[in-house]
């Protein structure tokens, strides 16, 4: 990530001179074909989605980029652009959370927009199925009257983003793909960070996850004793476990 909140992104191939195939010439089309670029950063099976992308000016360059056997080789640095950053650069600083973070309206996430700094399989299965969660979810608020927004939050030079923000609650969703122990502390952290960047701008928002299913009742209880709120997918619809 360079100073600006752009980043310099490598393409794939790890040996031999990088390529326009496969995930390479994805990226590099992606614009021109009205796709957003969302970029994670991972550790091991483990995502963390940074956010969505547009290629810069320039789209990339071609530098000689070390290999991990032999010479060195020529690599393809892609020049990606957070979207809207540079809008939420110059917001007013006065009250009010359509002025002080960024909201814009929600676009449901596509299960096939995604891109990982790695190709293993695990993770973009991973991203798919939570892309996939977030979709429904975000369709089923906007069923029933809710008003679903994206808000972007800026901090300490850089910006966070939760999943989906329903205006119409206050809420703001961090969806993770399971109910596994880590997955569920990772969404903790995550709500409980979005929701205290939000007060440092000036406006309150309640702190919620949503899961594929009902977590168990240790979680479950952790999350309530934090004053999260726990969505979870049932029987085509989503229940709402609250706080005490």
């Amino acid at each position: 990530m360079r100073e600006d909140g752009t980043y310099a992104y490598t393409g794939e191939g790890q040996n031999g001179d990088q390529t326009f195939q496969r995930g390479n010439r994805a990226l590099r089309d992606a614009q021109a074909e009205g796709r957003d670029i969302r970029l994670f950063r991972t550790a091991g099976v483990m995502a963390t989605y940074v956010g969505a992308f547009t290629l810069g000016e320039p789209a990339f360059e071609i530098r000689r980029i070390p290999s991990t056997a032999g010479p060195d080789r020529d690599g393809i640095i892609f020049n990606l652009e957070p979207i809207e950053a540079a809008a939420c650069d110059v917001l007013p600083a006065y009250g009010g959370i359509e002025k002080s973070t960024g909201i814009r309206d929600w676009i449901a996430p596509s299960s096939n927009q995604y891109l990982t700094a790695s190709s293993g399989t695990v993770a973009r299965a991973a991203m798919r199925d939570e892309f996939r969660l977030q979709a429904q979810f975000g369709r089923w608020l906007i069923a029933r009257g809710d008003r679903v927004r994206a808000l972007r939050l800026a901090t300490a030079g850089t910006f966070i983003e939760p999943d989906l923000y329903n205006s119409s609650t206050g809420e703001v969703v961090e969806a993770k793909r399971s109910v596994a122990r880590h997955d569920v502390r990772m969404a903790i952290g995550q709500a409980l960070d979005y929701s205290n960047v939000a007060r440092l701008n000036g406006f309150q928002v309640a702190p919620s996850i949503l899961l594929p299913a009902r977590p168990g009742e240790d979680l479950l209880e952790l999350c309530h004793s934090l004053g999260i709120t726990v969505w979870h997918s049932d029987r085509g619809g989503f229940t709402r476990l609250s706080p005490l």
